[in-house]
Parts: C-alpha cells; sequence; structure tokens
C-alpha cells in the first residue's frame, strides 16, 4: 500500500513543485480495496413514494450552519449549484461558493491552499485524477456514507476513489470521450468520392488514430475556415490526450516501478502525431492555448471536422439557438491506435470534504443532496455521464423515446466505453506535477521548438527525478 507522503505543492514559475519527504521504504502500488465504511452514518428516513428520482441528504436540520464551498465553474458545470437553494431551505444551513474556476485553475487554488493552511472549506471538488495530492488534507468518507447509500454508485469509480483502504471523495459524473464527427462532411457524395481516390478507402468514422489523422488532413480547408481537428493544448489537458493515444500505441506513462516509460518509440510516434497535426495547419494555431471550452466552441461555430470530445457538451452541440452543427454530428467510440488498443483516458469529477472543515456532517449532506438521484438525473440531462445505475436506467428510457436516435446511441456509446475503454491516470500524488514537467515538452515538440525524442528524453529526466525525490526508487 503506497505510503502516504508529506506534500507541501508551491507554485513558482508557472510549475507545480512537489516538496515530499521520502517514506523511508519505497512506495508501492497504490491498492484500491472495495469500500467498507467502518461506522454506519444515520439511515435517512424513506423518501416519499413515487417514480421519480429521489434526492438525499435533506432528512437533518442544520440551523445556523454556513458551508464554505471551492467547485468548479463554467459551462455546463453550473446548472448544478442552482439547486443549492432547495437543499438550503431543508436543513436551514447556507452554502457560500467562496471560489469557482475551471478544473486546473481550483487545483493550483486547492493545493495552494491547502499547503499554506489557509484553506477554510467544507466542501471542495475533486477528480479521480487529482485526489491522490490532496489526501493529506481530506476527510476519509466512508463514515459518513453507509454502505445502502453508496451501492447504486459505479463499483469501478468508487474503487478508483479510493486508496490506502479509504473513500476519499463522492463521484458528481464521469468523463470518458467520444469522437464526434460532422455528418454533413462525412455525407457529402463529392468529398466521399474525392477522399476515396486519394487515399485508397471509404470515408467512414474513423476507427484508428491513422485514419483520424487521414480525415483531419483530407477535411481541413475543405471549406472556409474548416479545421481538421482540434485538442485542449495545454496543462494536464494535453498530457492527458498524449497519456491515452501512448496507451492505444502500446505504450506505457511510468514502468512496473515508477520509472518514466514515455520517452519509448511509441511514445515519439504519439508526440510526433500531435506535431504533425499542428505542422500541416490541421489544428486552430492557437492550440497551445486552448481548454476544454475553447475546443468544443470551435466544434460548436462549425470550424471543425473531426475531434474527440467529452460527452458533457451534448445539449451545448444540439441547441440549434447556440450552434451550428445542431443535428450535423454523430458519435463514435475512440480510435484504436498502433498497439490494437482503443483509447480511453478517463475518470469522474467529484466532491470531497476538507480534514479541516467544522461542519463535517452538514458537508456531506450536501454532498448527498448534490450527488442524489434527483440532482445527478437532472444534470445528466445536460449531456453528463451519470455515475448511478439508478439514473442510467432513467436515461436510457428516457433516449428510449426520443425522435432523435443519437440520444440513446451517445448513451450506450457512453456505457460501452465506460465498461471496455475506461483507464485513468496513475493513481499518483504526483500525476499533476508530472503532467506540468511534460507539458510544456509537448508543446515545444507541437510547435516545433524540438525533436520529439529529445523533448520526451528531456521530460522523462525531469519526471523520473521528481519521482526518485519522493521516495519512488529504493
Amino acid at each position: 500500500m503506497l505510503k502516504q507522503k508529506s506534500l507541501i505543492p508551491l507554485i513558482a514559475a508557472g510549475m507545480v513543485l512537489a516538496a515530499c519527504a521520502a517514506p523511508a521504504a519505497a512506495p508501492q502500488a497504490p491498492q484500491q480495496p472495495a469500500v467498507e465504511p467502518t461506522q454506519a452514518a444515520p439511515a435517512a428516513p424513506a423518501q416519499p413514494a413515487g417514480d421519480g428520482p429521489q434526492l438525499a441528504g435533506v432528512d437533518r436540520r442544520f440551523d445556523g450552519v454556513t458551508l464554505r464551498a471551492a467547485f468548479i465553474g463554467g459551462g455546463q458545470y453550473e446548472k448544478m449549484y442552482e439547486s443549492i437553494k432547495d437543499w438550503e431551505a431543508a436543513t436551514g444551513a447556507k452554502v457560500e461558493i467562496v471560489y469557482k474556476g475551471d478544473g486546473f485553475e481550483i487545483d493550483k487554488k486547492l493545493k495552494t491552499d491547502f499547503a499554506a493552511g489557509t484553506g477554510d472549506y467544507d466542501v471542495v471538488w475533486d477528480h479521480t485524477s487529482f485526489f491522490s495530492q490532496y489526501i493529506p488534507f481530506l476527510e476519509p468518507l466512508e463514515k459518513y456514507f453507509t454502505k445502502e447509500e453508496l451501492k447504486d454508485f459505479s463499483q469501478a469509480i468508487l474503487r478508483s476513489a479510493t486508496r490506502d483502504g479509504h473513500l476519499w471523495l463522492i463521484p458528481r459524473h464521469a468523463d470518458i470521450s467520444v469522437v464526434h464527427y460532422r455528418t454533413d462532411l462525412y455525407g457529402n457524395e463529392q468529398y466521399k468520392a474525392e477522399f476515396k481516390a486519394k487515399y485508397g478507402y471509404d470515408l467512414a468514422p474513423p476507427e484508428t488514430w491513422k485514419q483520424f489523422f487521414d480525415h483531419a488532413e483530407f477535411f481541413a480547408g475543405k471549406e472556409p475556415g474548416l479545421l481538421g481537428t482540434n485538442f485542449a493544448g495545454k496543462e494536464e489537458a494535453l498530457s492527458g490526450r498524449f497519456y491515452e493515444i501512448l496507451v492505444a500505441n502500446g505504450g506505457k506513462l511510468l514502468d512496473e516501478n515508477f520509472k518514466p516509460a514515455f520517452n519509448s518509440e511509441a511514445g515519439v510516434k504519439t508526440a510526433q502525431f500531435f506535431r504533425e497535426l499542428y505542422a500541416r495547419k490541421l489544428v486552430p494555431a492557437d492550440m497551445t492555448s486552448l481548454l476544454w471550452d475553447g475546443v468544443a466552441n470551435n466544434f460548436c461555430q462549425g470550424n471543425i471536422a473531426v475531434h474527440n470530445e467529452w460527452f458533457g457538451w451534448y445539449s451545448y452541440f444540439q441547441d440549434p439557438k447556440n450552434c451550428k452543427v445542431a443535428g450535423k454530428f454523430d458519435l463514435i467510440r475512440q480510435p484504436v491506435g498502433e498497439g490494437g488498443v482503443r483509447s480511453g483516458w478517463a475518470g469522474a469529477h467529484a466532491f470531497s470534504i476538507p480534514a479541516s472543515s467544522k461542519n463535517k456532517e452538514a458537508a456531506a449532506a450536501l454532498i448527498k443532496f448534490l450527488t442524489s438521484e434527483k440532482i445527478m438525473y437532472e444534470e445528466a440531462k445536460l449531456g453528463f455521464l451519470p455515475v448511478r445505475d439508478s439514473v442510467w436506467a432513467r436515461m436510457i428510457a428516457d433516449a428510449a423515446k426520443s425522435d432523435n436516435p443519437l440520444d440513446k446511441k451517445r448513451l450506450e456509446i457512453a456505457q460501452v466505453a465506460i465498461s471496455n475503454d475506461f483507464f485513468a491516470p496513475p493513481l499518483i500524488a504526483e500525476w499533476i506535477p508530472l503532467t506540468n514537467i511534460l507539458t510544456p515538452k509537448l508543446q515545444a515538440i507541437m510547435l516545433g521548438d524540438i525533436d520529439a525524442k529529445q523533448g520526451l528524453d528531456e521530460a522523462a529526466a525531469e519526471v523520473e527525478k521528481m519521482m526518485a525525490e519522493a521516495g519512488y526508487y529504493k
């Protein structure tokens, strides 16, 4: 079991550096035992009879309590927070959202505040890819949630939220990507003929990353302002995309001894993939500045032919008042790489309770409310992938009645992807510091400022040094 090190992250020169006290023995691979609550929380009273989705966390009063929260914000994330007033009315408590930012902004904020001891929060955003670095500052949650309360959640995701025998977060919704492609472009008979003549095979949604590249190359410039594809090209987002294509190509991020393995032949091919996309002007010129909102907006405005995107933008893309691609796109599972593996970098957004919270019972009640069947169902209707079996069942039943067959198809694709393709980054506290080393090198490779092999070798040397200082090697 991985020993928990003392983590005091520092923000300096745009890089998150971990000042870690090395443990006596090298850390072992994090284990993810089944969640076993050590203390049963009081059972909630029966919900009112009815077939509708149910609320939770509204069975106790917390008059006079004010919870301070730090949440992810922007885009589709905001809708959930409108429901908090209902929890306040039911419990007598108040919720003050003292900070909101995108996933990378809030990660930096939390690390800085936790390290400085200034994080006066009761409930915070969390994520399966990020939580390992926060563990010294979090409250174990198994004593606030019974087995009965947890059984409706995806057990695979709960296992990905468990380390050192403790449950550290309660999931809000899942993240895994899916290929979005423009049906008006792929269905164009002239384009089909031109593509077949140039590449020697039929134009159809890409099944491999090689085909994906061909399609991006073919469509770029076919219409005014049209680019082949785009990716989020900064911070953890770029490293994550590199990671999933690396795995699909048969590579590894770290080996079994936690030593960098991404500078392999598969790693160089993967980095060169991004370099070629940029060098041939198949992606936006400002790709190294793009995060999720910018990538989604490019597709929404009809500027992108095919791209790898999270499911959560679905309702946004289908809004004809705001998106030019509404009704003009379809979905397919992520491509297969040269290693015969289908891409599936994934995780889950979630909520945690800081150990410093003075209102842990009320904080747990708020989390129960925000991740309850009813609230999750409302958020799932925006396009997010639910993490409760009951909400999946409701969503699929709803989609079966829809006039748009894509409503049901996307859920079926998502279920298959989560069941078969889902892989999370290593559950190590150093994941984000690792990406803070890797991303600038990937950007430099993409921009042509450094050779792919040299850039990955330099990143690997820095990562190995960081991991050694953290005590991973004997």
